[in-house]
Parts: C-alpha cells; sequence; structure tokens
C-alpha cells in the first residue's frame, strides 16, 4: 500500500500535518510534524507525541485521522514536488518496543501516535 514514491517523500524532509476530528467544536484539530520523525513499519506510521492533546481527545471519540505530507524534492505527477493524503486510524502508545526505540532516538516524546494505514493516495 505506501509505495515507493510516498517512501521517497517520507525520506526527505517536509511538513506532516494530521488532521483530528470529534463531535465536539471547532469540529478538527490539526498539529504537525516533520518527516525526519516518522518511522514506518509495514503499513503503520509511528510519530513522536509530546503534545498532541486535543488530537489525543478525538481519537478517544473517533480514532479516523488524515494526515497529508510531501516533498518539492521528490518528482510528483507533474514535474518536481509530490504529495499525499493518508487515511488511518489512529491510537496512542506509551510503552513497546517501537516506544523504547523511538524515545531513545527523541528523548522529547511522551507517547506515539501509532497511524494504521487504510488508504493513501497521491495527489500531486
Amino acid at each position: 500500500m505506501l509505495n515507493q514514491t510516498f517512501l521517497d517523500v517520507m525520506n526527505h524532509e517536509g511538513a506532516v500535518s494530521i488532521i483530528s476530528s470529534s463531535s465536539e467544536a471547532p469540529g478538527y484539530h490539526v498539529v504537525n510534524t516533520w518527516n525526519s520523525y516518522v518511522r514506518i513499519e509495514e503499513d503503520k506510521l509511528f510519530i513522536p507525541a509530546a503534545g498532541m492533546h486535543n488530537v489525543q481527545k478525538d481519537v478517544e471519540k473517533n480514532n479516523q485521522v488524515t494526515l497529508t505530507m510531501g516533498s518539492k524534492e521528490v518528482i510528483g505527477t507533474v514535474g518536481p514536488g509530490a504529495g499525499f493524503h493518508v487515511h488511518g486510524t489512529a491510537e496512542f502508545i506509551e510503552d513497546g518496543a517501537i516506544y523504547n526505540q523511538m524515545k531513545v532516538e527523541m528523548p522529547f516524546l511522551t507517547r506515539i501516535l501509532q497511524i494504521n494505514v487504510l488508504s493513501i493516495e497521491q495527489k500531486i
């Protein structure tokens, strides 16, 4: 599901936006991180969380999330620059092997946002 162009994008620096929503106002939350912080294993993304408290509250009510990411360093559908929308389910994890590994690499994290990828769309 995670094709080579997506993996190439994630190997270059760029911003990742994580969009969550609940039934309460304002209706959605958006937080950002960097491509280089995201770890990928099969169809799962692991993102360090130091804040993301509103996203966590949303995920407790509605675990569906959308992420956007891109890099101008990768050739996309119309030239330089490739970007994706990723749809999936989310959960926060606070222990385990991936947590321990990422905590060593990024001591600022307090949790990990795990995204189980359901679909991916290349937008540019």
